[in-house]
């Protein structure tokens, strides 16, 4: 629901205290496991609602603070109980959106629970529901079979990424492969476009260490990649691919654009409880 350990641990840490202070009528609450998953979840939608009201300060260094935001543990829970590109589209979402489509959709809560946690009936708790699932799946522009190969080629080179494989990036790249990059993801001097598989893939091992952060997702609905630190975007990669090889891609880092992406999810999101 927050997409944050840290912010995780303070919810049920605040659950905890209203429990507390509950004293000894905690014996007249018929159904505590119902009662703490309700407590928990407004908490969490409060903690989503002031999100969104200090997103409307400046975000210009929103990469910078993404990086430094990095815990390696903390990452390794978020990558393997829920996924980064989940959690970057769910935050395109309205609160109240989220909580629903999280309740149902990843934990099987009905919506006669779910409605009054986000303070709405249950059928209009189905909606919201239902408005970020269509958000969250988007329809590809590629067919079945383009896509499966697409998402080959981006997954061999994610690999070759994470482990420093320069051999099977150059296998990957095409030998007139382009790199473009935001000049805000880049060590001063470095330059923004890089041709040439050789140099291209001298580039990546160079800059390899945020491919642990990178996942597989639609953007615009074709197969992209983002980096999300701490589950929040912070770069978007968008790939030209032809022959089954890379012959360009692009690094884009600046908030203002990555704002106008469209992203969704490119496999349907893991269930908790289904």
């Amino acid at each position: 629901m927050l997409g944050s350990v840290s912010e995780a641990d303070d919810a049920v840490q605040e659950a905890w205290l209203r429990l507390n202070r509950v004293g000894d009528d905690v014996d007249q609450i018929g159904n505590l496991g119902g009662w703490l998953h309700t407590v928990v979840s407004r908490i969490c939608l409060d903690m989503l609602r002031a999100r969104q009201a200090r997103r409307e300060e400046p975000l210009d260094d929103v990469p910078e603070r993404g990086w430094a935001r990095e815990d390696p543990e903390a990452e390794a829970v978020l990558a393997d109980s829920v996924g980064r590109a989940l959690l970057v589209v769910l935050d395109t979402l309205a609160p109240a959106e989220r909580i629903a489509f999280v309740l149902h959709d990843l934990f099987a809560v009905p919506f006669d629970r779910i409605g009054p946690i986000v303070d709405r009936s249950p059928a209009t708790a189905k909606k919201l529901a239902s408005r970020a699932r269509q958000r969250l799946r988007s329809n590809p522009t590629a067919s079945a079979s383009e896509l499966a190969a697409r998402r080959k080629v981006i997954e061999a080179f994610l690999a070759a990424a994470r482990d420093g494989d320069l051999d099977t990036l150059l296998d990957v790249l095409a030998p007139d492969a382009v790199r473009r990059s935001d000049p805000a993801v880049l060590p001063p001097g470095a330059p923004a476009e890089v041709r040439g598989a050789r140099a291209v893939a001298e580039s990546i091992m160079q800059f390899g260490r945020r491919a642990h952060l990178a996942e597989i997702a639609l953007v615009n609905g074709e197969l992209g990649v983002v980096v999300a630190p701490g589950g929040r975007l912070a770069l978007v990669l968008t790939f030209t691919i032809d022959g089954g090889l890379v012959t360009g891609y692009e690094v884009i880092a600046s908030p203002r654009r990555l704002a106008t992406f469209e992203l969704a999810l490119s496999e349907p999101p893991r269930s908790g409880h289904r």
